[in-house]
């Protein structure tokens, strides 16, 4: 009784127990992760100058992208990730995944440069990793003979990267956990990745622009763009790295000494069925929409009809996108900012600011008549909600019935990608208006994810193992990830023979080839994944009902009830 009245007296007046220290905490994990989802999509708008200047097909270029998650997969990265968080803490393993992402983001640049081509390393990935004994028996090798070279080594890179990237996913949930457990946790999920989101939005937007800088195509100075962000990201774990060691010598806590990881821990969290419906549901989530990312801007230019702007216009310069992220930027923040104002006019003006800029950002992403640009908006209307949903699920609950009305916006969206937006193809303003309006309500779809799943799991499995929970999740999510990149790309091909044959022989060029796909099929399995996601969900909703097991309760609880919980769970 007394060791615990200690401790919780020691934690009164810590940093986290001030807003402004708990938000830049948040902050910096953000800003973080806000880069490395930059580096994460950075070649999926320039899919098409990969194939016109690598000669990447949709199978190289799916191979390569789900290579990401490979080693995290198949060597088993990810489990040994959540034993070295669990034991050495969020501040190391912070530092640690932003070293390795840089590691492998320089190999992904590398690969791409013009010194690559024709060098001894060019010559080698040509000549080996054509066949890999076991993997390519069991049809899960990251590599196939006739893959280009510079694919192959982007994808080593890649592999290294993903293992960074998927460590400080885990990390930086465990930070929030641990920043703001008991208060506004699934806001600070959703924000996090709200943030995190808009680094898909810069990446859309800016990728093009730094691959085709100067009228000459380069597609490394995109990845050069990327690697530096993510210097940036290791700074601001390093940062934080100091501040959560001032947090721990001020509370007394020690992050890996108290409670000691044992495998044997493990077995409680496979036991639980509620653990797995939640990490299905991730898997098919995620499946549905990381792997759509990475094709989403090709998917436009296939289906929509661009016309060519006049390089020498406003339109057609690079400025441009500059003054379009400006205004992504406001719409972005006059919309999160509109959840917290104290007077309910200065909310109304911020939200009104927010609707008129995005109609604006709209306007100019048609305008300059850029499926990259018109993707961009994907975040955007996620940010805005984030802060309801996080509330809401924070003070009223209702996780297990948010994530029910994510899987079914999911299957509406994939489905009018597959059907509805195709029939536009002849009427420019319609399509680019289908797709505005599908884009918005699929990134609105996802925002409910992070503010109700995420949160969801410090109610199923003890606080000392939450870091191998979270890593046991994202394992799982991660065969996903590899998976389908991968197999839409093999889909895309296989469901367009005539482009392969007319390649082959030489009646289409590789840049008319690259925007010419029919994206039916591929959308129609990522449908298919949103279903089973609504009928898991459904499944988890009966089953929080019949176990209580809390899912629909809120996060945020009196301070005295939670002190007052421990003690007598203590004393128990």
């Amino acid at each position: 009784m007394s060791t615990i009245t200690t401790k919780v007296s020691a934690s009164a007046g810590s940093l986290r127990d001030y807003s402004w220290a708990r938000w830049t905490a948040l902050g910096l994990l953000a800003f973080a992760m806000f880069c490395s989802y930059i580096f994460m999509d950075i070649l999926s708008p320039i899919k098409d100058l990969l194939q016109s200047t690598r000669g990447w097909d949709s199978t190289a270029f799916g191979t390569m992208q789900g290579s990401e998650t490979f080693l995290n997969v198949f060597i088993f990265f990810l489990i040994f990730a959540g034993i070295i968080l669990d034991k050495m803490g969020v501040r190391f393993t912070a530092v640690l995944s932003g070293a390795v992402m840089l590691v492998g983001a320089v190999i992904n640049w590398y690969a791409l440069t013009d010194s690559f081509l024709g060098s001894s390393l060019d010559v080698w990935f040509t000549n080996h990793l054509n066949y890999i004994p076991g993997f390519d028996e069991l049809g899960i090798s990251p590599f196939y003979k006739g893959m280009p070279a510079s694919a192959k080594f982007s994808a080593v890179g890649f592999m290294i990267f993903g293992c960074g990237v998927e460590m400080a996913g885990i990390t930086v949930s465990r930070g929030i956990v641990k920043w703001f457990k008991g208060r506004e946790m699934a806001l600070a999920m959703g924000s996090e990745m709200a943030l995190a989101r808009l680094g898909v939005a810069t990446c859309m937007i800016f990728s093009p622009v730094f691959a085709e800088l100067g009228g000459t195509i380069s597609v490394s100075r995109s990845v050069a763009f990327g690697v530096v962000l993510l210097m940036i990201a290791l700074i601001m774990f390093i940062v934080y790295f100091f501040m959560d060691k001032k947090l721990d010598s001020q509370t007394g806590e020690a992050e890996e000494k108290d409670d000691p990881f044992k495998i044997s821990d493990l077995g409680k969290i496979l036991s639980s069925w509620a653990f797995w419906l939640v990490a299905l549901l991730c898997v098919l989530y995620y499946s549905a929409i990381f792997p759509f990312q990475k094709y989403a801007v090709n998917m436009l230019q296939c289906n929509l009809a661009f016309t060519d702007v006049a390089p020498d216009s406003f339109w057609g310069s690079e400025a441009v996108s500059v003054w379009q992220y400006v205004v992504m930027l406001i719409v972005a923040f006059a919309s999160f900012a509109s959840n917290f104002g104290k007077n309910k006019i200065v909310r109304t003006v911020m939200l009104v600011v927010a609707v008129c800029c995005l109609v604006l950002y709209c306007w100019m992403g048609y305008m300059r008549q850029s499926a990259a640009a018109i993707f961009a908006v994907f975040p955007l209307l996620a940010v805005g909600i984030t802060p309801i949903l996080g509330k809401y699920v924070d003070y009223k609950g209702k996780a297990a019935s948010m994530l029910v009305l994510g899987a079914l916006l999911l299957i509406a969206c994939h489905l009018t990608f597959a059907f509805v937006l195709p029939m536009f193809k002849d009427t420019p303003v319609g399509g680019v208006i289908v797709a505005y309006l599908t884009i918005l309500v699929l990134g609105a779809s996802f925002s409910l994810v992070p503010a109700s799943l995420w949160p969801s799991v410090p109610k199923l499995v003890d606080s000392k193992i939450i870091g191998s929970a979270y890593a046991l999740i994202f394992w799982i999510q991660n065969i996903g990830l590899w998976l389908f990149p991968m197999l839409i790309g093999k889909v895309l091909d296989s469901t367009n023979p005539q482009i392969t044959e007319a390649l082959a022989n030489g009646t289409m060029t590789e840049e008319v080839a690259s925007i010419s796909y029919n994206y039916t099929a591929p959308l129609v399995m990522l449908a298919c994944l949103g279903v089973a996601a609504l009928v898991l969900g459904l499944v988890l909703k009966a089953l929080d009902a019949k176990k209580h097991l809390g899912l629909e309760l809120p996060n945020v609880q009196n301070v005295v009830e939670v002190e007052e919980s421990e003690v007598e769970t203590a004393e128990q």
